[in-house]
């Protein structure tokens, strides 16, 4: 008995030979079989598709810093800042030097340039120990203030990489930039995609949160 298969279209029998249906007329599309003696040639494999790592981590396993929780960060910072001088303030401070001349009293010709010099050996001493305590804390290997500390922030780079102490001085004094434009460059943080600030794009760097 030859071999038989059966129509696709109607379900007629056919013979294994037949190239049309007997019935309804369909034609039969058999694959062509190989030859005789033909050695089958293999596929190759498939070849590995590859993506090219991106330079930033993926946004949305990231978590940045927000405006008003950075905020409460600067108000730690400027108190811890303010306890550390608070024995220098006493010294060159109107309490201080001029209180040698007497309560209420300024009428000692030193007196006056004692109250400049001490307000200028403040405002020096206020700068650089912002300054100092900002850079040094975000290069260290914490990458962060002790009021970013507190709430889980880190500053790094673009890639969330540590920044060194050159990048972190940059980006201290960009804030100046950022507050002299009516603090525009400070709300920015609060509308950039990244939570970035004038003086975070200015210096290349972020404010994650972990």
């Amino acid at each position: 008995m030859s071999p038989t298969h059966f129509c696709n279209k109607c379900g007629a029998q056919n013979d294994d030979s037949a190239q049309f249906c007997n019935r309804c007329g369909a034609p039969f599309a058999p694959a062509a079989a190989p030859p005789p003696g033909a050695t089958p040639i293999p596929l190759p494999p498939p070849i590995p598709s590859y993506s090219a790592p991106s330079a930033y981590p993926a946004a949305q396993f990231i978590k940045y810093g927000g405006f008003w929780i950075r905020v409460v960060a600067v108000i730690i910072d400027a108190c811890v800042i303010k306890v550390v001088l608070f024995p220098i303030k006493a010294m060159f401070g109107l309490g201080g030097l001029a209180a040698g001349f007497g309560r209420g009293d300024f009428s000692h010709p030193l007196a006056l340039p004692y109250l400049i010099f001490g307000g200028g050996v403040l405002a020096v001493l206020t700068l650089g120990a912002s300054w100092l305590y900002e850079a040094f804390m975000e290069s260290s290997q914490y990458q962060a203030t002790l009021g970013k500390m507190i709430f889980g922030m880190k500053v790094t780079d673009l890639q969330g990489n540590r920044i060194d102490f050159l990048r972190a001085t940059g980006r201290h004094f960009g804030k100046i930039v950022s507050g002299l434009l009516l603090c525009i460059g400070f709300i920015m943080v609060g509308f950039t995609e990244r939570k970035q600030g004038l003086h975070d794009i200015m210096a290349g760097t972020l404010v994650r949160r972990t």
